[in-house]
């Protein structure tokens, strides 16, 4: 079955960098959207950035713009987000999530598939 397993989430500094990966199986990753969804204590979930599967399209979120980087390397079956200069805003539990892109773009409730999660914190 379609199965998402994130990895890299951790502990950084405000400034610091992290790499999420998201590793499929159960499917080809060409044939899906895959997109990044984070939700902090309290908060609902927000679509943080997503890449389409056979334009590799990127959508960001404004906060995330400029700072985070999506792609995805379909010989590996992985997908990748580069976080860059992180905020103690970006402290949340960072799920990847797979779907058609228009699911994706609609919205966290509008998805299918889910990772389990990695959590990331940014603190001094």
């Amino acid at each position: 079955q379609l199965q998402l397993v994130e990895s890299g989430g951790g502990l950084v500094q405000p400034g610091g960098s992290l790499r999420l990966s998201c590793a499929a199986s159960g499917f080809i990753l060409d044939y899906y959207a895959i997109g990044w969804v984070r939700q902090a204590p309290g908060k609902e979930r927000e679509g943080v950035s997503c890449i389409g599967g056979s334009d590799n399209n990127t959508y960001y979120a404004d906060s995330v713009k400029g700072r985070f980087t999506i792609s995805r390397d379909n010989a590996k079956n992985t997908v990748y987000l580069q976080m860059n200069s992180l905020k103690p805003e970006d402290t949340a539990n960072y799920y990847c999530a797979a779907d058609a892109l228009s699911r994706l773009v609609a919205g966290p409730s509008f998805v299918n598939y889910w990772g389990q999660g990695t959590q990331v914190t940014v603190s001094s």
